[in-house]
């Protein structure tokens, strides 16, 4: 997410353009011989695998349903209904309609959740059930819980809760404010409450992250790392969001940055469109299950595909603008095919970040082409144009896309480019219909207010 009002920062030098400075260390090793590949990790125990996931969406919380009305290029958007915005200049989204937790949480605790931690919940857990690791089943019992956390995160985190704690505040006094306003409103309780769930139990690494759009992917990051530095065996990883709330759209709209497409919201999404005005809020949740190769070989899982690597890094630069220059996000979609072992030649699907804001857009399109030097062969799709812009769960609901374009060899439209930039015509962006497309390495990009930049990359499983 990247707009619009704070004062314009002071120009930045393109710092990316410079050679990048290796340790001395490696300096003369490199010297003795030729730069070679990027290499895979082989090591089975630090082999990432994904072997689980599942979506709290616009479009329902079955992946594969999520999906197909992705590639059928439908739009989640419509007028908000959950409570009165006539009076904002913004009265739609992609909101999350008719969500039951039913089976999955339990019923008294779920009258008091906020949505985000409901939808966490559940996505968790169907996630586990993909895996094969489900409530009660003899592999779920065989998973040792100290080696098994988990790591979701939330840009806003309860903000229901914490809203209704303010307005009893103001207008009841402090007596009236829930015990549980404050516990329900910080970041880290769904992964607090995912592993407590009697059905869970994961007692691993376990902690939450919070870096505005871009909070899912560090969450894999930070997911996978536990996992190569031999902390984990599995990881229940991804991104929790509800914000549709009147807070939520109001603070959005004082950034100007939402869409006031109020006469056609199916459209307002339309990321590299010339007249596009704004980004759609969303929400929803988007969870994977992360193992280690050796895990998953062990207990005869399913695997969907491997994360090969990824990067997380700062812009450093203004606390809503992007780079013009795409500097902070060409160094880190490095870094991430440096820390995958591949070239950026081999990559041939990009998930992009793709918000539809004014700078957002073109600030990532110009760091995608200091990295891809032939971006005429990559397919570079939008998903933020059908479902809306989720925040800290964008990253979930992008990652789970990229996996599905990767199992069934379908990428998914980029709808409403009715007018594009010029500075898109090297890619191919799915213009309007789904195209059939062999993923090789596929990147999934999400950049966060504050200039939080994160990529990770995904590929077919190969033994």
């Amino acid at each position: 997410m990247q707009n619009l009002l704070l004062p314009n920062a002071a120009a930045a030098a393109p710092w990316c353009a410079q050679p990048r400075r290796r340790p001395s260390r490696l300096s003369v090793r490199a010297s003795a011989s030729s730069p070679s590949a990027p290499r895979r990790e082989t090591d089975p125990r630090k082999r990432v695998v994904i072997t689980g996931m599942a979506v709290v969406s616009v479009f329902g919380n079955d992946v594969d349903a999520y999906y197909a009305r992705l590639l059928a290029g439908e739009s989640g958007v419509g007028a908000i209904d959950s409570f009165d915005a006539s009076g904002f200049p913004t009265r739609f989204a992609a909101q999350i309609r008719g969500f039951s937790s039913e089976g999955y949480v339990d019923a008294k605790l779920d009258r008091r959740l906020d949505d985000c931690h409901r939808y966490a919940l559940v996505a968790s857990k169907k996630a586990l059930e993909s895996a094969c690791l489900a409530a009660g089943s003899s592999a779920m019992e065989k998973v040792d819980k100290e080696r098994a956390g988990v790591i979701v995160g939330s840009g806003m985190g309860g903000i229901t809760a914490f809203s209704d704690g303010v307005e009893n505040l103001v207008t009841k006094g402090y007596r009236k404010i829930s015990p549980f306003c404050i516990p329900h409103a910080i970041t880290n309780t769904s992964s607090a409450m995912i592993a407590m769930d009697a059905a869970v139990g994961f007692r691993g690494p376990n902690y939450s992250i919070s870096t505005a759009c871009a909070t899912s992917n560090h969450c894999f990051h930070s997911a996978a790392d536990q996992i190569r530095l031999g902390r984990a065996d599995v990881m229940v990883a991804g991104g929790t969001e509800a914000a549709i709330i009147p807070i939520g759209l109001g603070g959005f709209v004082a950034c100007r940055a939402l869409s006031q497409r109020n006469d056609d919201p199916g459209t307002a999404s339309r990321p590299w469109d010339k007249d596009r005005d704004g980004f759609v809020m969303g929400e929803g949740a988007g969870i994977l299950v992360m193992e280690s190769l050796e895990h998953a070989m062990r207990r005869d899982a399913p695997i969907l595909a491997e994360y090969l690597g990824g990067a997380v890094n700062s812009d450093a630069y203004h606390m809503t603008n992007p780079r013009p220059d795409g500097c902070g996000v060409s160094v880190c979609i490095r870094q991430s095919l440096e820390n995958a072992g591949v070239t950026p030649e081999e990559v041939n699907y990009i998930n992009a970040h793709a918000t539809s804001t004014p700078a957002g857009d073109l600030a990532e399109v110009n760091a995608l082409k200091q990295v891809f030097k032939d971006p005429s062969r990559i397919k570079l799709n939008a998903t933020k144009s059908m479902i809306g812009h989720s925040l800290g769960a964008a990253g979930g609901l992008e990652a789970i896309a990229t996996i599905k374009a990767i199992t069934t060899g379908w990428v998914h439209p980029t709808i409403n480019q009715f007018n594009p930039e010029p500075e898109v015509d090297q890619f191919n962006t799915v213009r309007s219909v789904k195209q059939q497309h062999e993923v090789h390495v596929g990147i999934s990009n999400s950049f966060g207010f504050g200039g939080q930049n994160s990529v990770v990359v995904f590929a077919p499983f190969k033994s």
